[in-house]
């Protein structure tokens, strides 16, 4: 997959940071799905699910007479979320791997769909909007849970936590992938033909000890190939940036604050 652009890449090490987002992140996509009445008897497909995504959580909302499906591109996490079904006994999950932006699904005929931090991650985030819109029946409803990087700061501040976002920044750029969709996703929505678009805004402060305070060394580490290889950093200076940062987020005394997340959603007439 050297030629594909998904921003985090497929490492063990970021689809095991993935399983553990969702736990983490669960009471947030609760939240949103309470917005859309996801109920029993509804069919849902989960975009980008990786290896866990809301799959669990939509199953229980729709019960045994419901169906979710989960699109992901990544074989491994594919199988990951086909074993974590298994585990679960979610008989009424069916994962399967697919593009996001062309996922070869019957059109119009889901009663949600929805992403979770997927746009930020690729090109062409319209793209997979569209498909998003494509798939639901009239009045169905479409909702994404994404990140705008303008508030993933520390205090005190850290040259090397500027450096680290100037330099994910450019490959970014390189790629585009656009690090600030958040605050763009509504209008995305509401030009793919969705009405009635809602918006929550979400940040965090988070605690000494919490797993995300280091989320920004991590996605360092993903991309730590990329960026040597593509001649944006040299190696040394960027073990020394992400030990840096890790020791940083390592006081207690460190304030992180986490990206800005917006969960926009809307009905399709």
């Amino acid at each position: 997959m050297r030629d594909d652009k998904y921003f985090l890449g497929y490492r063990r090490a970021e689809q095991e940071r993935l399983q553990a987002q969702a736990r983490q992140l669960a009471h947030e996509s609760e939240w949103l799905f309470n917005q859309l009445a996801i109920g029993t008897g509804d069919r849902v497909v989960d975009i980008g699910c990786g290896p866990q995504g809301c799959l669990d959580l939509l199953a229980a909302r729709v019960g045994s007479t419901g169906t979710v499906v989960g699109v992901e591109r990544s074989a491994d996490a594919v199988a990951l979320a086909q074993a974590m079904v298994s585990e679960n006994g979610l008989g009424n999950v069916e994962v399967i791997e697919g593009d996001a932006r062309a996922t070869g699904l019957p059109r119009a005929t889901f009663d949600v769909a929805t992403a979770r931090l997927v746009l930020v991650n690729v090109p062409q985030p319209e793209e997979i909007v569209r498909e998003a819109v494509a798939l639901v029946k009239p009045g169905g409803r479409v909702a994404f849970h994404e990140a705008d990087y303008v508030a993933h700061v520390c205090d005190p501040q850290l040259d090397e936590w500027t450096r680290a976002v100037e330099l994910l920044d450019a490959y970014s750029r390189a790629n585009a992938i656009d690090l600030y969709i958040g605050r763009k996703t509504p209008r995305l929505l509401r030009a793919a033909g969705l009405v009635d678009v809602q918006v929550n805004p979400i940040v965090h402060i988070y605690p000494p000890g919490y797993q995300r305070r280091s989320i920004l060394a991590d996605f360092v580490e993903n991309l730590r190939d990329r960026l040597v290889e593509g001649g944006f950093v040299e190696h040394d200076e960027l073990t020394s940036i992400t030990q840096k940062i890790t020791d940083h987020v390592a006081d207690p005394n460190t304030t992180v604050v986490s990206h800005l997340f917006i969960q926009a959603w809307g009905h399709k007439p």
